[in-house]
C-alpha cells in the first residue's frame, strides 16, 4: 500500500488528486470543530453521560465527535445515506426511476439530483427533531429565531458535507462519502485507545479482554480483505469471426464475479436502519423508550440478541440488493451473445443468464454471511467482556473496506495513466 501511494505521488495528476482529497478532508475536520450557535455544550455533555450508548454512540462515532460536541457537522452525512436507501428502493418500485437508472450518465445525474433534494429534506427534519426534541434543554434561548438558527446551521452543515463528498469523488481519489465516514471513525481511534488504557489501569478490564479485542480486530481485518479480494472466475471463450480478410475472436478470458460486490455498504445501511427506532425512543421516551432500549438495542439483555439477528438479516438483504443493482446476468448474457462469447458447456442466451444468476447467488450468500458474522462478532464480544466497544467492529469493518476500495481506485488510476504512456 505504501509503495502504491509512493508511486502515485510521483504522477503529477494523481498528486493533485491526493492533495485535493486531503484538503477536503481537512476542511471536514475543521468544520467538525465549529460549534452550533446558541447551544450550551455542558448540558449536552451531561445528557450523553446519562443517556450514552447505542444510537448516540453510533452518531458520535461516525461524525468524528461532532455530534457530541454539537458542531455544524453534527448530523454528518446520515441524511444522505438514508436518502440514498430510499431512492434506490424506489428505483425498483417506480418504473420511471428504473428507466432513469438505465439511461446512463444522464439518468444517474437525475437520480443523484433527487438524492440531494431528499438529503436536504431529511436533514431539515432531523435538525428540527433534535432542536425541539432531544437537545431542547441545551438551547440557551427557546425563541423561534434561536431554534431557526440551529436548524438552518445543522441542515447547511449536512448539505455542505454532501457537496464536499461529491467533490472528492469527482476531483479527488476514492468515494467521497465513504472517506468522510472513514475519517470520522479514524479520528476517534486515539480517544478510544486512551479509554481502554484508562480502564486497564483502573483494573476495570484485564489483559485477557484486551487480547480478545485484538484477536477480534485481526479476524475482522483478515476477513474483510479475504471477502473483498475473493472472486469466482468463470471462463469465457470467443468464437472466431472472419471480417473481410481479417479474423477476429478466438480468445479465452474469464468473468470475475466478486464474492462481495456490495463492499461495506450493507453494514452502513443496516446500522442506519437499526438506529431509527433508537432515534424515536430518544424523542418519545417513556414506556416506548424503555421498550426499545430493552428489546431493540445492544444495551438490553434481550435487545442485544434481537439487534444482532436483525443486523444479520438486514446485511444479507442489502448485500443481495446491491449485488442485483451492480450485476445484471441477463444484460451480461446478451452482451456475450452479441459479441460471439460463450461459457464452455453453457448455451448462449437464457441458459447463460440462468447460470450466471445461480453462481452469483451462491457466492453472494457466502459473502453476506461472512460480512454479517464479522459485523456481529464485536457485539457478542461486548456481551462477555467489559471493554464497552459498541460499534467497534462496525467501525473497523468500514475503515478496512473503505481503505481497500480507495487503494483499488489509486491503482486503477495509475494503470490508466500507464496505458496512456504506451499510447503516446
Amino acid at each position: 500500500m505504501l509503495s502504491t501511494l509512493r508511486n502515485a505521488w510521483k504522477i503529477p495528476d494523481l498528486r493533485k488528486r491526493i492533495l485535493f482529497t486531503l484538503l477536503m478532508l481537512l476542511i471536514f475536520r475543521l468544520g467538525a470543530s465549529i460549534p452550533v450557535p446558541g447551544i450550551n455544550r455542558d448540558t449536552i455533555a451531561a445528557m450523553f453521560e446519562n443517556q450514552g450508548g447505542g444510537f448516540l454512540d453510533l452518531m458520535n462515532l461516525m461524525s468524528g465527535g461532532a455530534f457530541k460536541d454539537f458542531t455544524i457537522f453534527a448530523l454528518n452525512i446520515y441524511p444522505y445515506i438514508t436518502a440514498s436507501i430510499i431512492i434506490q428502493l424506489l428505483t425498483i418500485a417506480i418504473p420511471r426511476l428504473e428507466a432513469l437508472a438505465k439511461e446512463g450518465d444522464e439518468g444517474r445525474k437525475k437520480i443523484a439530483q433527487y438524492t440531494r433534494y431528499g438529503t436536504v429534506v431529511l436533514a431539515l427534519v432531523q435538525a428540527i427533531a433534535f432542536s425541539i426534541g432531544f437537545f431542547k434543554r441545551a438551547l440557551i434561548a427557546n425563541d423561534f429565531l434561536s431554534i431557526l438558527v440551529v436548524v438552518i446551521t445543522l441542515t447547511a452543515g449536512t448539505a455542505f458535507l454532501m457537496w464536499l463528498g461529491e467533490q472528492i469523488t469527482e476531483k479527488g481519489i476514492g468515494n467521497g462519502i465513504s472517506l468522510i465516514i472513514f475519517v470520522g471513525i479514524v479520528s476517534r481511534l486515539p480517544g478510544g485507545t486512551y479509554k481502554v488504557i484508562t480502564k486497564f489501569l483502573a483494573r476495570e478490564v484485564n489483559i485477557i479482554e484486551i487480547l480478545i479485542f485484538l484477536i477480534m480486530a485481526i479476524i475482522i481485518i483478515a476477513g474483510v480483505i479475504a471477502i473483498q479480494q475473493g472472486q469466482r472466475r468463470i471462463p469465457v471463450q470467443y468464437s472466431k469471426r472472419v471480417v473481410g480478410r481479417k479474423m477476429y475472436g478466438g480468445q479465452s478470458t474469464h468473468i470475475p464475479i466478486k464474492v462481495l460486490m456490495a463492499g461495506v455498504i450493507p453494514v452502513i445501511f443496516s446500522t442506519s436502519i437499526l438506529a431509527f427506532p433508537q432515534t424515536l425512543a430518544i424523542f418519545i421516551g417513556g414506556g416506548f423508550g424503555n421498550w426499545v432500549t430493552r428489546y431493540l438495542t445492544i444495551s438490553g439483555d434481550v435487545g442485544v440478541w434481537v439487534y444482532s439477528i436483525m443486523n444479520i438479516l438486514l446485511i444479507i438483504f442489502f448485500t443481495y440488493f446491491y449485488t442485483a443493482i451492480q450485476f445484471n446476468p441477463i444484460e451480461y448474457a446478451n452482451n456475450l451473445k452479441q459479441y460471439g462469447g460463450f461459457i464452455p458447456g453453457i448455451r448462449p442466451g437464457r441458459p447463460t443468464s440462468e447460470f450466471l444468476s445461480k453462481v452469483t447467488s451462491r457466492i453472494t450468500i457466502i459473502g453476506a454471511l461472512v460480512l454479517a458474522f464479522i459485523a456481529t462478532l464485536p457485539v457478542l464480544v461486548n456481551v462477555f467482556t467489559n471493554l464497552d466497544i459498541r460499534f467497534g467492529g462496525t467501525a473497523l469493518l468500514i475503515v478496512v473496506g473503505v481503505a481497500l476500495e480507495t487503494m483499488k481506485q489509486v491503482e486503477s488510476q495509475m494503470l490508466m495513466r500507464h496505458y496512456k504512456g504506451f499510447l503516446k
